[in-house]
């Protein structure tokens, strides 16, 4: 049985670290958000209103279980290590920190496609039953449905680290910036608030990323924006929501007009 002991304690590491960012990021925008900025980000709020506290403790108690399967699915490619079977961060480390940065920005690309792919496809109405509609249970979503997902949904999330892992030569760390930046995205994108920039005729000023609006657009109306990180998924495959530019637009833009509003009421 002492051949079970490495995996264990991996098993708890995995799952220490990851409920430490989850929670760190998820609380940490929660307060910020809907607590500390409420009031000077209140032009920025997306929907009127706010999700009963009932959601909040079901999302985040759905999303650590979501952290154990994402764990318990990680050690595969701890295995595949262990038994010599997995060559690729020995490899990377060899190609040199060039590689480290260019290995981490492709993985983050890799992940927006599966994301996409498997999201269409669990929006199939055969398969999103079992598979999708925990998450769009959250209708009004929050920072804590970041993970807040069916045990098949997290299965599939999971699965990408081990593919990509055992595909493409990369080094631990940068399997762990890659899931540093997933939750960071995730958290923001469920926060909302439209966080993003915009240039002056209210369009996003970085519009080859999906915005607050783009994933809440999601949420509200299930047969749209499919994509994670960026758009271009979305806008090649036709499934971009028509209305987004504009509640974009109208998100970005309340906020100048309560500014205005301020302005001319202090004069």
């Amino acid at each position: 049985m002492s051949f079970l002991l490495p995996f264990a304690e991996h098993w708890l590491q995995g799952v220490f670290t990851d409920v430490s960012r989850y929670v760190i990021f998820a609380v940490g925008v929660w307060l910020a958000l809907w607590g500390v900025l409420a009031a000077p980000l209140a032009g920025r709020k997306i929907r009127e209103g706010r999700p009963p506290a009932r959601q909040l403790l079901i999302e985040f108690a759905t999303s650590i279980r979501s952290i154990m399967i994402f764990s318990t699915v990680g050690l595969l490619s701890f295995g595949l290590f262990r038994a010599g079977l997995m060559h690729g961060p020995y490899i990377a480390r060899e190609w040199g920190p060039a590689w480290f940065w260019t290995s981490l920005a492709l993985m983050i690309v890799g992940h927006d496609a599966w994301f996409y792919w498997t999201h269409r496809l669990i929006h199939d109405r055969r398969l999103f039953g079992v598979f999708h509609r925990r998450h769009h249970r959250s209708n009004s979503p929050s920072p804590f449905t970041a993970y807040s997902f069916d045990l098949g949904e997290a299965a599939i999330n999971a699965l990408f680290v081990p593919l990509w892992m055992l595909l493409v030569p990369t080094q631990w760390p940068v399997a762990g910036l890659f899931m540093l930046h997933q939750i960071v995205r995730n958290t923001l994108g469920h926060s909302g608030y439209e966080l993003f920039p915009a240039t002056r005729d209210g369009r996003p000023l970085l519009s080859w990323l999906t915005t607050v609006t783009h994933h809440d657009l999601h949420h509200a109306q299930a047969g749209w924006n499919y994509g994670l990180y960026f758009t271009w998924w979305d806008r090649m495959m036709g499934t971009e929501n028509p209305r987004y530019l504009e509640r974009f637009a109208q998100a970005v833009r309340r906020q100048g007009r309560e500014a205005e509003i301020k302005a001319v009421e202090a004069a």
